[in-house]
């Protein structure tokens, strides 16, 4: 699973080579430790243009469907199981139509130990912005006017498969890493096989996974307080 992250970098040093052709002006600061409900830049392809524009937005951790009376639900929809999307209500139409990528610096897991939970920093070996696919939504806050400038929220939820290889050891569930080529071809919103899209990134995610490399942290960075650029330093040994 995914349940803290790191964007160290913002704007264009943080979507690299996905090639955006519009970057919002709000996107959150660097953060060391995003946890549920905060906010991050996500990577989108918006339909209001043709051809489709890319945009990166900020966005809540934790999908808020259309349907959804308030944002409370969002607080449980921060992953999605990349194997269920098309059995769950929640998760089934953003596949359809609204897939994200959310790019970031690494992300945490904690290990089971003899000593107890050891937090790990997970990241690409050569500091390169890692991928995670996600889905997005838009949800409309119905008590505030039209003329409100946050009556919108847009949120994101990343997506995990079964832990495999030596990131399988740390966690029994682990994001769906990208490389650029299936970013692409994930973020197309006229794709009609999205499942066949998937399926693909499924399947390579192991490979991503394996060029990976990771260390215990502090234990600090479980309290979702708290947020410093020495979370990501490895305890000393």
């Amino acid at each position: 699973m995914c349940g803290r992250f790191v964007v160290a970098r913002v704007g264009s040093e943080l979507v690299g080579e996905l090639r955006a052709d519009h970057i919002a002006d709000d996107l959150p600061a660097p953060s060391f430790n995003i946890a549920p409900t905060q906010r991050a830049a996500i990577v989108l392809d918006s339909t209001k243009t043709d051809p489709p524009t890319r945009r990166v937005e900020s966005a809540r951790w934790g999908l808020v469907p259309g349907w959804a009376k308030d944002l409370s639900l969002g607080r449980r929809a921060f992953n999605a199981r990349a194997e269920e999307l098309e059995q769950k209500r929640m998760f089934a139409p953003a596949l359809a139509g609204r897939r994200a990528v959310i790019p970031a610096t690494g992300y945490y897991e904690w290990k089971t130990t003899d000593d107890g939970k050891v937090p790990l920093f997970i990241h690409p070996e050569g500091g390169e912005p890692m991928l995670f696919a996600g889905l997005y939504e838009w949800w409309k806050d119905r008590e505030k006017s039209d003329d409100e400038p946050d009556r919108w929220v847009l949120s994101f939820t990343i997506l995990t498969r079964s832990g495999v290889g030596a990131l399988g050891s740390v966690h029994h569930r682990m994001p769906v890493f990208l490389d650029t080529a299936h970013a692409d071809a994930w973020l197309d919103p006229h794709a009609e096989a999205p499942r066949d899209v998937l399926d693909a990134m499924i399947d390579d995610a192991p490979r991503v996974g394996e060029s990976l490399a990771w260390h215990e942290v502090d234990r600090a960075v479980g309290d979702v307080r708290r947020d410093s650029p020495s979370f990501i330093d490895p305890v000393a040994g």
